[in-house]
């Protein structure tokens, strides 16, 4: 599981973009699937077909859906130094970018810096100002005229951060929202395998997630399912962040409840957790969330939704921190869940 993590993070997979990782995911889900499909916008869909003997017809159809892009950076300028200006894709934080180390995708891949002014020649009154991206540039170490044979305006740039094993089952690095939600599905493959189920269940790695769920609807479209889970990751405790705002990194996966998410599913997805004695913390968004689960919701006629989040410290940045156990213990969650839609499932939807 950690070997997969660590591969994958250090795939590219820009938004918009993901058609490598979107290789590399397929061949994973390919041992645990009945079949795995990729669309015209390189979302993945690893489809298993349960074994029990409930009619085809009457099966529920289960739709997993965690997002493989990943926030990065594009060219958009070369100075007549061969400084390279930039801009954002996604939600990226402008304070965490200078010093930084990045990956130029040009003509060939050109390792970088973005440049930051030592404190030794900073007046006093910049020291504490923050630098706007639009002031910022990379280095490369060459010419003008080299960047300019190797880089053109549009390239992608990512960041350079691997997976660093901590303490205990934490990990760092970047990325980690959302492939580690990506692992957890082949995770919930691995789990229906030790299981017998009716449901038809589609494990989708989407695109797009971070410029807009945008892969999300694609997929709900396409699988037409019953019903929709959508992981992704949420805040993980830290010092400077108010308690109501996150959750505890050793306490469980996290099942949010709120208007975007089915109360009635939901409650009997925490009911099956209890039953098996698997640990979880509730989360609240009064609002529409920013993941999967908003467009799952709402498309075509509507789909009932459960999401369940992994705590994560220092989100979007690239030493985004999790607990590997979360993995494991959703993915059996989720799996004996989906083992549990029986003959007369549909009353769940009542409430």
């Amino acid at each position: 599981m950690k070997e997969f993590l660590s591969e994958l993070i250090e795939i590219p997979g820009v938004s918009g973009y993901e058609e490598q990782a979107a290789r590399r995911i397929a061949r994973e889900f390919s041992p645990y699937c009945d079949e795995v499909q990729t669309d015209s916008f390189f979302n993945v869909y690893g489809i298993k077909r349960g074994t029990a003997a409930q009619q085809a017809s009457d099966r529920p159809k289960v739709m997993l859906a965690a997002h493989m892009d990943e926030i990065a950076l594009m060219v958009r300028d070369i100075d007549d130094k061969g400084f390279i200006r930039f801009t954002n894709i996604g939600g990226v934080d402008q304070r965490i970018l200078l010093a930084q180390e990045v990956t130029v995708h040009g003509r060939e891949n050109l390792h970088g810096i973005i440049a930051t002014v030592p404190p030794h020649l900073q007046a006093a009154e910049d020291s504490s100002k923050v630098v706007k991206m639009k002031d910022m540039s990379i280095d490369v170490g060459l010419p003008v005229k080299k960047v300019k044979e190797r880089v053109r305006v549009g390239d992608l740039i990512t960041f350079c951060s691997p997976l660093v094993t901590m303490q205990g089952s934490m990990v760092n690095g970047k990325s980690i929202d959302d492939r580690a939600s990506v692992v957890m599905l082949t995770e919930v493959m691995k789990e229906l395998d030790r299981l017998q189920y009716q449901a038809e269940v589609y494990c989708v790695a989407t695109v797009q997630e971070e410029v807009g769920t945008r892969g999300a609807v694609i997929s709900t479209y396409r699988t037409r399912p019953d019903i929709g889970i959508a992981i992704d990751v949420t805040h993980g405790e830290t010092p400077d962040a108010a308690k109501e705002d996150t959750h505890a990194m050793d306490k469980g996966v996290v099942v949010c409840k709120g208007p975007n998410m089915h109360p009635g599913l939901t409650e009997k997805f925490l009911e099956v957790g209890k039953e098996y004695g698997l640990e979880c913390q509730i989360g609240i968004a009064p609002r529409p969330t920013g993941t999967d689960a908003r467009s799952i919701q709402i498309s075509r006629s509507g789909v009932p939704t459960i999401l369940l989040e992994l705590p994560l410290r220092y989100m979007h940045t690239t030493v985004e921190t999790l607990n590997l156990n979360h993995i494991k213990a959703g993915a059996r969650h989720i799996a004996l869940f989906i083992a549990s839609l029986k003959e007369g499932w549909q009353e769940w939807l009542s409430y």
